[in-house]
Order: C-alpha cells, then structure tokens, then sequence
C-alpha cells in the first residue's frame, strides 16, 4: 500500500459539481481519507454543509482556491475558516493571507511558479519554481499545490524536478488521469496529488459512475 495520499477534489473543470453533497454522500464509506472542493461552484451555506458532512465522516478537509489577487485570496480564506476546512490550497501566496491562517490555526498550502487563468496554467522554469518554494519556505510554508501537469512546457519534468529538490509537503493538483501517472506519483512521491475530473470523465472505469471510479482508484492504490 502506498504512502502516497489522493485528494478526492468534488470539482469539474475548476469549479466544484452542483451535486458535491450528493456525490460525496455516495462514497464517504470508502477508505479516501481526503477530500475538498474549490471555492466556485456552491454558495457558502452549502459548502459548510458538505464541510461538516465531510467532517462528521471523520475526513480531512481541503479548499482549493483558483483566485489570485490579495482581496480574492483573503476572501477565499475567510471562507475557509468560516465553513470549517482543515486545509487552505492554492492562491498566490500572500503574507496576510498567510497570517490570517496562523491565527486560526489552518494549514495553508499556497501555488508556486507563475499562475494565472482558470482552468489553470503554471509559468516559470524549474528552477524560479524551485526558488520561488524556497523562498516561501523562509517565510514559514511547509506545503505547496504543484499545478505541474498545468506548466506549460514539462509538467512531469516538473513533478520530478520539484520533488527532488523541495523538502516540503507537496501535493500534485491537477490532470492525474490515468493508471500510468498514478504510478508517475507513486514512482516521484509527493506528498499527495489530487483528482477530481478524471473521476467525473471516468477515465479508469469507462463505464462506471463517480464511486466506481473512485473505488478502482482506491484499489490500485492500496495495491501499489
């Protein structure tokens, strides 16, 4: 069995599914110990809602956030600490946001590299990347959302690279879709990746729902 954790993400595209509560419902018995969304899609009293669905589940708890100016950033964080979320992903990093979470003893795990648009894409060489962890690393981050299937030139060589040289708790977010990259994952060892449209496309049971996939997923992993 792997060491490596999977973060079921309740999202399509970057934007979390309108039935998130009822998919979630669905599976909470499978042994995925993490899950999140992003915060697009529900309005902030159904994402408490699934927060604390989730929680009573005994699941760990992850908000993604595809915004990027400081107002946006903060905002999604108030959000986070509001609805109760065990883990803040993504944003630009920004020193308030950054504060903010320490004071309500949050896990803040933000973007390096150059991010931009929605759905996502990742600038930057490795090496900025790297440097840029480093220097975030300083400042006090312990973790990183690693959009590096999304960079625009390498996102394996990424994965890879920034691995290897990043002593931190780094989760791959985005595009692991195939048995392949999950053993990609498995063979580079990052903290964690997560997966969310691939379920939904059903990429690993063609013609199974959301639960199937996810419990195909589960299996192979646990196997690995």
């Amino acid at each position: 069995m792997t060491d490596v954790q999977l973060v079921v993400m309740l999202t399509y595209n970057d934007v979390t599914v309108r039935n998130a509560y009822e998919v979630f419902d669905s599976c909470k018995d499978l042994p995925v110990q993490n899950w999140g969304f992003k915060n697009v899609g529900l309005p902030k009293d159904e994402m408490k809602q699934l927060v604390d669905a989730m929680k009573a589940a005994g699941k760990t708890t992850y908000l993604e956030v595809v915004t990027y100016d400081e107002e946006s950033c903060m905002e999604a964080a108030h959000t986070a600490v509001e609805a109760g979320f065990d883990v803040l992903m993504g944003t630009i990093y920004y020193p308030a946001v950054h504060e903010y979470l320490k004071e309500n003893n949050m896990e803040y795990s933000p973007f390096v590299g150059e991010v931009s648009g929605s759905p996502s894409i990742l600038e930057g060489s490795f090496e900025s990347i790297v440097e840029n962890a480093k220097n975030l690393m300083e400042a006090g981050i312990g973790a990183f959302d690693l959009l590096a299937y999304r960079h625009v030139v390498d996102g394996e060589g990424l994965a890879r690279y920034f691995c290897r040289n990043v002593d931190a708790k780094v989760c791959i977010a985005g595009s692991i879709n195939s048995f392949a990259r999950i053993d990609t994952m498995e063979e580079i060892h990052p903290w964690g990746f997560t997966m969310g449209s691939a379920l939904f496309d059903k990429k690993f049971v063609p013609d199974g729902d959301f639960r199937t996939n996810l419990q195909a997923v589960s299996d192979y992993m646990n196997n690995l």
